[in-house]
């Protein structure tokens, strides 16, 4: 078995004979009988380079980019463009010589370009708050680029220029504008890197719908007019109102059975006069386009049209998720999946969800479901009991204040607990329309919600003005305003512009 093991590692060495031991020269036999004989160890190593050389999709997961020849399409030209690697590894090569070609391009993942201008730019960009950010900077335009623009339903790539963070990378006319926030000399020789781990996760996800486009399309009619990659999921929005889940079951065993044959994907140039355009599937062509078609392929399944950046075989996906459907616009549906490593990742949060709950429930996962309806059984009978006790309560108070001698002018209350119905309970009891009643809820010092109750054409006047006061929002008619206020802080100052004001019409009567 050693001897066989090192005769197989041979086929690899280059210069060395294809073949069993026995074709070996004499020198290198007596090597390998020392070296896998007299150092265990040395036929693990060899058994290991040997599972590696002999698997190339090993090493087909690395580059969706074709850097090996010019692309005239209507986005970056040349070295930009993604196609599979299968374009510059033919299956006619030896595994050693497709081993040899791949490591070479695993190199591309940086390239050496010339900056060709740089103009001051702004970008438009979400905060870490959620709101909208302007940041300035300037926008690089290269000779060449191997980042990807967005375009296509598919976001654009991240990555350096001399270590210089882009920010974006957006399509204009046949060029691609680089946002940064330092300058680059233009005439400047730069080298430009790839974000790997985004572009692959946007390889995985693109390929993926095209595989569930082409899928569903093949087995239920159903056509695609849309689709979006998103930053944790994807949508492809099918041209019909709704879907069956056994509809649903059966796309998504379809596609992992096309996973697990490991198809190839490739990548093609038409030109526009060719026959073979008219059998490609696409949603047409961009005003602007210029030159031949790019068609990426899975072999068996589909052509379409694309920009995109691809996996060069279906391995590579590793496996499809579907993850349910949406309604969505115009009577169409939304198909909601994951690819590649987003179902691993979702996998682990979704185990970690699992973990916490079964720590906080003390059940195991199977029971979860049963668990939780039945805390909410519980909580809609204590809501309803707290409920009860609420009304009691402010019938209670309604009771004390028309019976307490402060009553007449402005009467105030506040309690840290209550809501609105609360407070209109109060109001409902008291049923007066002589007195301004201000009643409040909420924290003291921050948010709530505020009642004025009274004679319709005071809280008229007033009710607005309180609200300006508690710096809140709110409405009313028929002698009641009621809204939310932010600052219950400034609770005082409401009462002091209440009591103010029944002292000057007290003062005019």
């Amino acid at each position: 078995m050693r001897w066989d093991s090192a005769a197989r590692i041979l086929t690899y060495i280059p210069g060395a004979p294809r073949g069993s031991l026995n074709h070996v020269p004499c020198p290198g036999r007596v090597f390998l009988f020392l070296f896998v004989w007299f150092f265990p160890p040395g036929l693990v190593l060899c058994k290991a380079l040997e599972q590696s050389l002999n698997n190339p999709a090993n090493m087909q997961f690395a580059f969706s980019v074709n850097l090996s020849k010019p692309h005239s399409i209507p986005y970056p030209p040349a070295s930009a463009q993604t196609s599979a690697l299968d374009d510059v590894c033919p299956t006619s090569l030896s595994v050693r010589s497709q081993a040899s070609l791949r490591v070479r391009l695993l190199t591309r993942l940086q390239f050496t370009t010339t900056v060709v201008s740089c103009c001051p730019a702004e970008l438009q960009t979400e905060g870490s708050n959620g709101k909208k950010e302007v940041l300035s900077g300037f926008q690089v335009v290269l000779e060449d680029t191997v980042l990807f623009p967005e375009g296509g339903g598919q976001p654009d790539d991240r990555g350096t220029i001399n270590d210089i963070s882009v920010l974006r990378v957006t399509r204009r006319g046949e060029q691609a504008d680089h946002f940064t926030q330092t300058p680059l000399d233009p005439g400047s020789q730069v080298l430009v890197r790839v974000d790997w781990e985004r572009r692959f996760d946007h390889m995985q996800q693109h390929s993926g719908q095209h595989l569930i486009t082409a899928v569903a399309d093949h087995l239920f009619k159903l056509k695609t007019t849309s689709w979006e990659l998103g930053r944790f999921r994807s949508a492809i929005e099918l041209d019909t109102p709704s879907m069956t889940a056994e509809q649903v079951a059966a796309i998504e065993q379809s596609v992992n059975e096309k996973i697990r044959d490991r198809l190839p994907v490739n990548v093609r140039e038409l030109s526009l006069d060719d026959p073979e355009v008219e059998q490609v599937s696409g949603r047409g062509l961009p005003d602007d386009h210029a030159g031949p078609i790019r068609v990426v392929s899975i072999e068996g399944v589909d052509s379409n049209m694309c920009c995109g950046t691809h996996v060069s075989n279906l391995s590579d996906l590793q496996v499809i998720k579907i993850l349910g459907t949406e309604k969505g616009k115009k009577n169409r549906t939304n198909l909601i999946f994951l690819a590649g490593n987003r179902v691993l990742k979702w996998m682990e949060r979704s185990h970690g969800t699992e973990k916490a709950l079964t720590a906080l429930l003390k059940c195991g996962a199977e029971d979860h479901v049963e668990a939780v309806k039945k805390l909410q059984n519980s909580t809609k009978i204590l809501q309803k009991n707290n409920l009860n006790l609420l009304r009691d309560l402010a019938v209670h108070i309604a009771h004390s204040l028309r019976n307490s001698p402060d009553w007449g002018g402005v009467v105030v209350l506040h309690r840290k607990e209550g809501d609105s119905e609360f407070m209109n309970i109060i109001a409902n009891e008291i049923g007066s329309e002589e007195t301004l009643l201000f009643l409040t809820v909420g924290d003291e010092k921050g948010a709530g919600l505020f009642l004025l109750a009274g004679p319709p054409a005071s809280v008229e006047t007033l009710g607005p003005r309180v609200a300006e006061v508690l710096e809140g929002k709110g409405a009313g008619k028929k002698g009641r305003f009621q809204g939310k206020a932010t600052k219950m802080s400034r609770r005082m100052e409401a009462q002091a512009l209440l009591k103010d004001y029944i002292s000057t019409q007290s003062a005019k009567e």
